[in-house]
């Protein structure tokens, strides 16, 4: 088995990570179970560029978030910069199309901030979006949290706090104040009230800021949507207000929401709200607009940390075909079994069976197909499970069978 050597200098940036067959193979499962859940509430696919125009990007987010966002000229000179979220672009597709409302989409792409890398926030990492335009009812709002309800406990979570609140509770806030105040889970009371004096706020005025959060109380709106939550099949002890949750981004505009595990540390898993102005903003109509994102590495990292992953194989390939000297032999037989939309691979060159069963389980494979003298003759091919060691002498549309219907 060919390995190839590892350069001292060939190395990721920090914050950018490569993905084996293995890890891909947890990221595809939990990415299966969003789009399952997504498409099971009605929700459409889209994708948008990796990049944007800054004028896009930039004044969406707030000052501390823009300056995480990945800025630079291209080579014709033009400004533009790598998306900070899913968001602000698809908010963009709602000002250029003329797409049939409501429109409900999700997407699951990379975005690229330049933070600080630590446990469970990397530069680049993927976001799986939900969002519905076009409705003031909380009804979206209600659906939205009820798919990440849904999503997480489909991926085994047991124990999550799932938070809500509701922009239009702090609009008596200064948005600087707000973008500090929304630090109280990360940095803790005190830093945040020294953070607030250094942005000039005196000691009186703070107090009033915590006073005000502290004795809020869920509006008209807010309460329909906590009704509407577990109308949607949500138990009412899935989620809190909460009146100290913010979400430091400048766009929302109504209830946000985000989730969070005890274990490990690692911040929110899931989080998002309502955002009615922001299309318009980027020159479009007046679209309202609610969503979430729920960050899929730090979701696999909970997983695998929680051990909630359950059995599955580190990759799709369901068969090795041996090469044995019976090349016309194996060749057909692979052929059959990928029309047959069974996962197959062959070994390139005539090895010992024992290399050959070895790469197999590297891989991960479960069956080797066994194609010799004797079986060639015969018309059969030999198939032996890796996992239990058993093997078979059979016909092809006995080999089809099987692997059909078992794992």
């Amino acid at each position: 088995m060919l390995k190839l050597a590892m350069s001292t200098k060939s190395q990721t940036l920090k914050g950018f990570r490569d993905f084996l067959p293995s890890q891909m193979a947890v990221r595809d499962y939990v990415k299966k179970i969003c789009v399952d859940t997504f498409e099971l509430f009605g929700f459409q696919p889209l994708e948008t560029p990796a990049l944007e125009y800054s004028s896009v990007l930039m004044g969406k987010y707030g000052a501390e978030a823009d300056k995480m966002v990945y800025s630079f000229k291209d080579k014709g000179g033009r400004d533009i910069g790598l998306r900070y979220d899913l968001t602000v672009s698809t908010a963009r597709v709602l000002s250029s199309y003329n797409l049939p409302l409501p429109f409900k989409r999700y997407q699951i792409q990379p975005v690229w901030r330049a933070d600080k890398p630590q446990k469970g926030r990397y530069r680049e990492f993927t976001q799986c979006d939900i969002d519905t335009f076009g409705s003031c009812s909380p009804l979206a709002d209600a659906e939205i949290i009820a798919v990440i309800y849904h999503v997480l406990t489909r991926l085994n979570f047991q124990k999550f706090s799932l938070r809500i609140n509701s922009r239009t509770l702090l609009k008596n806030i200064p948005n600087c104040a707000l973008q500090s105040i929304d630090k109280l889970g990360k940095i803790g009371n005190k830093r945040v009230q020294k953070e607030l004096i250094n942005k000039g706020y005196s000691q009186a005025q703070i107090d009033q800021f915590f006073e005000y959060i502290k004795t809020a109380q869920p509006d008209a709106y807010l309460n329909q949507v906590f009704k509407r939550i577990i109308d949607f099949g949500v138990p009412a002890a899935a989620f809190t207000f909460d009146p100290t949750l913010v979400r430091g981004l400048d766009y929302y505009t109504g209830p946000i929401f985000e989730v969070y595990v005890e274990k490990p540390k690692i911040g929110s898993i899931a989080g998002g709200g309502r955002y009615d102005n922001l299309v318009r903003s980027l020159g479009g109509p007046d679209i309202p607009a609610v969503g979430t994102t729920l960050g899929l590495d730090r979701i696999i990292d909970c997983i695998l940390e929680l051990n909630l992953l359950p059995q599955i194989r580190k990759t799709n390939i369901k068969v090795l075909v041996a090469n044995f000297g019976e090349e016309k032999k194996s060749l057909e037989l692979l052929n059959n079994l990928r029309k047959n939309k069974i996962p197959s691979t062959i070994y390139f060159n005539k090895e010992k069976l024992a290399k050959q069963i070895k790469y197999a389980l590297s891989l991960g494979v479960k069956y080797i197909a066994i194609i010799g003298p004797d079986e060639a003759k015969n018309n059969t091919i030999t198939l032996k499970n890796l996992d239990t060691q058993d093997q078979q002498t059979i016909s092809f549309q006995d080999l089809v069978i099987q692997l059909l219907t078992n794992d």
